[in-house]
């Protein structure tokens, strides 16, 4: 396979776009093919994974699931439901002891239902919400299913109406919103005030490097790539024999006896929404003889691999 095939983990800086963070890593790598897991709001700092090269394609496969560390405000309505938007409304926090708080904090978890907010990159009627809000337009947001997996609160500060919460959630959980319908379900309207994401797709904050420097002379020492199998490992995988690499590569299902299955050796829940599921069975890691990914692929009648991704393509 050419050029760079893996994963650089970001710790993503505050007051820069995810976007722009894949720009980056373009002109650090001088690659075109790089893309990101999941976007962060220009505010949050925190897990960025950036896919290179052919692992773009893996982007799919990946855990869903994300983890954040953050402060909700209580008190304030704003119209982005965190701080850098407009206040709407102020209002005084009631008393409340930690443990009561944490009961009320309930409610939110488990599967629920979640209304985005209005600035946000939901697309409604076929354009992104925060472009018509933008625009001053009020709208109806579509509510969503998602599942709050742990919902831990760290500390509770009375005088300055902040908790510390720590929140592993589904894919398109908006944490702004849990800020503001935790405040609405207290009477008192809330927001998010500072948000940290310290897991995303399976890669967690220890992974992470800081975002390199525009200057020309940071460019000469990229990051080092993370392997794509680093990634994969909640999937279950399977290895070619050689003289099963050529059919592979020119897209060829493979007769294959289960024997050769081998169990996620880092099994974890796969969130639905984000993984490639085919025929309800889940996607398996094919490597090639050497122990490299060669591609996905899921079994089509028990005793058949049918590819679905395939890397260094033939024919």
């Amino acid at each position: 396979m050419e050029g760079p095939f893996g994963f650089v983990v970001i710790d993503k800086p505050a007051g820069i776009t995810s976007h722009a963070c894949v720009s980056r890593m373009r002109h650090v790598f001088g690659l075109r093919r790089v893309g990101h897991g999941g976007t962060l709001d220009p505010a949050v700092t925190g897990v960025l994974p950036i896919a290179l090269g052919s692992a773009t394609r893996l982007l799919p496969y990946l855990p869903g699931a994300k983890t954040y560390r953050g402060i909700i405000q209580l008190g304030l309505r704003t119209s982005t439901d965190d701080l850098d938007g407009e206040v709407i409304k102020r209002q005084a926090w009631p008393e409340l002891e930690q443990d009561c708080l944490d009961q009320c904090l309930d409610q939110f978890r488990g599967t629920i239902e979640q209304r985005p907010p209005q600035v946000s990159a939901v697309h409604v009627q076929g354009e992104r919400a925060h472009t018509r809000a933008r625009r001053g337009e009020v709208m109806a947001m579509p509510l969503r299913t998602i599942s709050i997996h742990q919902l831990q609160l760290l500390s509770w500060n009375q005088n300055a109406g902040q908790l510390e919460i720590i929140v592993h959630c589904s894919a398109g959980t908006y944490i702004r919103a849990l800020a503001r319908d935790l405040g609405d379900a207290l009477g008192c309207s809330g927001c998010l005030a500072e948000l940290r994401r310290t897991q995303a797709l399976g890669f967690k904050e220890n992974l992470a490097v800081p975002l390199p420097d525009r200057n020309e002379d940071a460019l000469t020492t990229p990051p080092a790539l993370l392997p794509p199998l680093l990634a994969l490992g909640h999937l279950p995988r399977l290895q070619l024999k050689e003289e099963e690499e050529e059919s592979w590569r020119c897209g060829r299902a493979i007769a294959a006896n289960q024997e050769r299955y081998q169990a996620a050796p880092d099994p974890q829940p796969l969130d639905l929404q984000q993984a490639d599921q085919v025929n309800t069975e889940p996607m398996i890691v094919v490597l090639d003889s050497a122990g490299k990914v060669a591609g996905m692929a899921y079994w089509e009648e028990k005793a058949t691999l049918k590819p679905k991704v395939v890397f260094d393509a033939q024919g």
